[in-house]
């Protein structure tokens, strides 16, 4: 699957209809985001289950306020509603590929069941 770009009307159906996504917060200025773009395609076409979805916080504020982005760019990868992954700053390929891999593998029930004992015993 290609990269999607991702706005405030499509987030929520892409992201939440999705298995899982990976997500690039840049902007357009953005030496850093420019040089990554490449890797970050190659890397959407090993996995095409896999939402790859770019936001442009320039034009996409919103979105990008209320993930906290602070710097770009930054990748963060959600599976069914819930961060697992945030960081500021571009990977290589074999890094990139490595953490979706870890992120495929995580046991989603156990997760879901740990973030409902943090709430009940909050």
């Amino acid at each position: 699957m290609a990269t999607v770009e991702l706005n405030k009307v499509n987030f929520e159906s892409k992201v939440s209809s999705s298995n899982m996504a990976v997500l690039d917060f840049w902007a357009p200025w953005c030496g850093p985001c420019k040089s990554f773009a490449p890797t970050y395609e190659k890397v959407s076409e090993v996995f095409p289950d896999v939402l790859f979805g770019k936001v442009n916080t320039e034009i996409e504020q919103e979105l990008g306020g209320h993930f906290n982005i602070r710097s770009i760019p930054t990748l963060m990868i959600i599976r069914d509603n819930v961060i697992l992954f945030s960081q500021a700053g571009v990977l290589p390929k074999d890094a990139l590929t490595d953490v979706i891999n870890q992120a495929l593998a995580i046991d989603m029930q156990q997760v879901h069941a740990e973030i409902a004992n943090k709430k009940q015993s909050a």
